[in-house]
């Protein structure tokens, strides 16, 4: 949303047009060319699968320089300690869940999909962690996301927020 950037850039920019919520929620893929080679920069709103359905397979960088926006280790990461691939909660997590059974025991849960809709997710996924984050838990336990489609995607973003970070 425009209120998720203002929040982010703060006064980096002097003004922000609001066109209303994003409709993926993710950031663009972005893909580049090495030679004959089709690199994935930034896995995003389109899924590897139909991008390889055209270009064939994608590899990654080989050098591991950043060529692209998103590809810092560390990016749109939350105050809150992020815990990927949760099984169990810990005392006063909040939990980023994802499919109909949700962990229990945390001090407060948001779901990505209920349904297990990896766009869904995607597009929930920014709103809820901020949300999550606002709820002064420490921990966010992160349910596991399947690696496919959107999901690679959403693992990225969520591997990036939960990478070490200088503050």
């Amino acid at each position: 949303t425009a209120k998720h950037v203002e929040d982010e850039l703060r006064d980096k920019v002097d003004l922000i047009l609001d066109g209303g919520p994003a409709s993926l929620g993710i950031e663009s893929t972005v893909i580049g060319f090495d030679g004959d080679r089709t690199v994935l920069l930034r896995p995003g709103g389109v899924p590897r699968d139909e991008i390889e359905a055209i270009a064939g397979k994608l590899a990654v960088p080989k050098d591991g320089k950043i060529a692209s926006p998103g590809q810092l280790e560390s990016h749109y990461a939350p105050n809150a300690r992020l815990r990927l691939n949760a099984a169990n909660v810990g005392a006063g997590d909040a939990v980023l869940a994802f499919g109909p059974h949700p962990l229990s025991g945390a001090r407060t849960t948001r779901n990505l999909s209920v349904t297990g809709d990896l766009q869904e997710a995607a597009a929930n996924l920014f709103a809820m962690l901020r949300e999550l984050d606002a709820s002064g838990a420490a921990t966010i336990a992160v349910m596991p996301i399947p690696e496919t489609g959107l999901g690679e995607a959403v693992n990225d973003r969520l591997r990036r927020a939960a990478a070490p970070r200088n503050r």
